[in-house]
């Protein structure tokens, strides 16, 4: 399967832990996040990246090079900043297949993607995301789903005693998508403007999974990755 991931960000919330780096370069146990992100990927059984890149994007091409010159991967650079939709948009020409995988670059998730494919087929979804049940979190938006697992509704970063979140992890069928972004600007958000007004349109289902999670954009979550990722991807 192929990935796209998005890795362009600027990390502002990180920069007083990382100075002149794109945040999918923050040094995680002696190693870029970007680095364990991809073994990980390779593990479950990725074998094609197109990598969204923008911010400093010369820094992520020479990693790249250098630590993963046998991989198979392009990459796409944004010459501004298109949100996530535009992002996964400009990359398109790029995915061979009908359904891709979508990764925020920043976060890590422990998921099986043989099972994650599987029911993204089975449901017959446009759009499955990986899900993760949370208890007493107010810095994530929530998903509502209902008995079939089907996402009919996204709700706004605030408190919440329990529900589930967004991990960053997506499949895409690629034709619904380009369908339904034909008249929408080069930047836009996938979340904000493709699936919430679409949501009673498209079939997009969550699936659930208690896998580790982790999202490196505020120090102190960066703090604990890099306590706890190399046990997870070794």
């Amino acid at each position: 399967m192929q990935a796209i991931i998005l890795a362009g960000g600027f990390g502002t919330r990180l920069q007083t832990v990382i100075k002149h780096q794109p945040k999918v370069l923050a040094e995680v146990n002696e190693k870029p996040f970007l680095y364990w992100l991809i073994k990980h990927l390779q593990k479950k059984g990725v074998e094609n990246f197109v990598f969204s890149l923008g911010y400093l994007h010369n820094q992520v091409e020479l990693f790249l090079q250098k630590e993963f010159s046998t991989l198979q991967y392009k990459c796409v650079v944004e010459d501004e900043p298109l949100g996530t939709g535009g992002a996964i948009k400009k990359c398109i020409p790029k995915i061979v297949e009908e359904n891709f995988l979508v990764v925020n670059g920043d976060t890590f998730f422990d998921f099986n993607l043989q099972n994650l494919n599987e029911f993204f087929s089975k449901t017959n979804s446009d759009c499955t995301i990986a899900l993760t049940p949370m208890e007493n979190f107010d810095r994530y938006g929530s998903v509502a789903i209902d008995e079939f697992n089907n996402i009919y509704q996204f709700n706004e970063k605030k408190y919440c005693k329990k529900g589930f979140i967004s991990t960053g992890i997506l499949i895409l069928k690629k034709s619904t998508f380009l369908n339904s972004t034909k008249k929408l600007p080069q930047n836009f958000s996938y979340e904000k403007d493709f699936l919430e007004p679409n949501i009673s349109k498209l079939k997009v289902t969550g699936y659930i999974s208690n896998g580790y999670f982790v999202d490196i954009g505020i120090p102190e979550d960066y703090y604990k990755a890099n306590n706890e990722l190399k046990n997870i991807v070794l």
